[in-house]
């Protein structure tokens, strides 16, 4: 009788679960789809309300995986006690529905350092610097990488849609974050090599250790030489350029007034030092392709033809970042006294592909067109494939894959 008694429960019991299962999945659909409202802080703000909450909060992010960005212009500039790009971002990052895993920002040098206010005392430029500096990588999570730099001009896109005209910003204050979730299947990695007197000679398992050698899966490169004004700076930059140049990458990059953010780095930063930092974008899912826009490119006409070239490439449009590295001696008086030539030459081809970069003091890149198998071709017929260039601009598209 107790056997009866015992098996009778056991199917009362089972046939309770398949209800209870129910009525708890269809509350947790309803919950995941009133939190995906929410930005990422927010986010992690409720999930401590209860468990369930906390496990819709936790598959609600890994759905946000899409690349964002915080920007900053010149409508937003002009407050003299803190840069734009750090009063923007701390307004804006309450509003962002990914949580960064690695975070690349770009701001101008001229009020960035505060030149003026600091009238050329080193040392009050490298406190005032180092402040701002900190004071953004704040605004991020701990745990994630921040790369930082400092260069003459910027060229970012406004938020609010990838479609908005991208904006090259020669002077005056400006300065853009890119946030880079955690994504499937692709790894971003900074790298750094410092050129300050005590600092080791470069060994070839540096380059393997942040991925530039030895790693089947390497796409793409961003590399960028700062403080090149000073001795022995340039050559610094070509030995490590050298290394990784031959390899099956896209390339693209250029040189920059100072590094300010580098949270990944085991070592002391020295704002003084000269070196060469940089990310690196592993995955099969990532498609990449750079166009050269030489001296030649010098008009409208010539501008578009280039980034047609660039749109040959076939790179889908969605999920994808542009990156435009310019001379400082092109822009504006480049193109006789027409600016953002270049910028919207690109959003007329690529009209859903925000826009970012600087305008520098050289530039690192070639043209290169990747085909359906990886196998990179040069599509101009410059027969040049030197990587170093000046009075030009490198355009490159980086595609991380399609949102899952």
């Amino acid at each position: 009788m107790e056997r009866v008694r015992g098996r009778a429960a056991s199917r009362g019991s089972s046939s309770a679960d398949p209800r209870g299962t129910f009525v708890l999945s269809n509350l947790a659909e309803v919950v995941e789809r009133v939190l995906a409202f929410l930005p990422a802080k927010a986010l992690l703000r409720v999930a401590s309300v209860c468990r369930l909450w906390r496990e819709c909060a936790r598959r609600v992010l890994r759905t946000q995986r899409q690349v964002t960005w915080i920007s900053a212009g010149l409508a937003g500039a002009g407050h003299l006690e803190e840069h734009c790009l750090l009063r923007v971002g701390a307004q804006e990052i309450e509003n962002v529905h990914i949580l960064p895993s690695t975070v690349l920002y770009m701001a101008d040098s001229e009020t960035f350092i505060n030149l003026e206010e600091c009238r050329g005392h080193k040392r009050a430029r490298k406190r005032m610097t180092m402040e701002t500096a900190s004071a953004i990588e704040k605004l991020f999570p701990k745990q994630c990488d921040i790369l930082g730099l400092v260069t003459p001009g910027i060229v970012v896109t406004p938020m609010g849609s990838t479609s908005n005209r991208p904006q090259e910003i020669e002077l005056g204050e400006s300065g853009f974050a890119l946030l880079f979730p955690q994504m499937e299947g692709i790894k971003i990695q900074p790298f750094h090599f410092s050129n300050y007197p005590k600092d080791m000679p470069l060994e070839l398992h540096q380059f393997t250790e942040v991925g530039l050698l030895e790693n089947p899966d390497l796409r793409v490169v961003l590399v960028f030489g700062y403080n090149c004004c000073r001795t022995g700076a340039s050559n610094y930059l070509e030995r490590v350029v050298s290394l990784f140049s031959d390899m099956n990458v896209i390339l693209a990059g250029g040189q920059v007034d100072n590094l300010v953010s580098l949270t990944s780095g085991s070592k002391p930063m020295h704002i003084d030092a000269t070196g060469v930092v940089g990310l690196t974008f592993s995955g099969q899912r990532i498609q990449s392709a750079t166009v050269l826009l030489t001296e030649d490119v010098n008009d409208e006409k010539s501008v578009e033809a280039a980034m047609q070239r660039l749109k040959a490439a076939n790179i889908p449009e969605q999920n994808t970042i542009g990156f435009m590295f310019a001379c400082v001696g092109r822009g504006f008086q480049y193109y006789r006294a027409k600016g953002n030539v270049e910028a919207d030459a690109f959003r007329k081809l690529f009209p859903n592909v925000p826009l970012f970069g600087f305008f520098g003091n050289g530039e690192i890149g070639c043209d290169r067109i990747v085909t359906e198998n990886f196998t990179l071709k040069r599509c101009s017929e410059v027969e040049d494939v030197d990587l170093f260039h000046s009075y030009t601009t490198v355009m490159a598209l980086i595609h991380l894959g399609a949102s899952k």
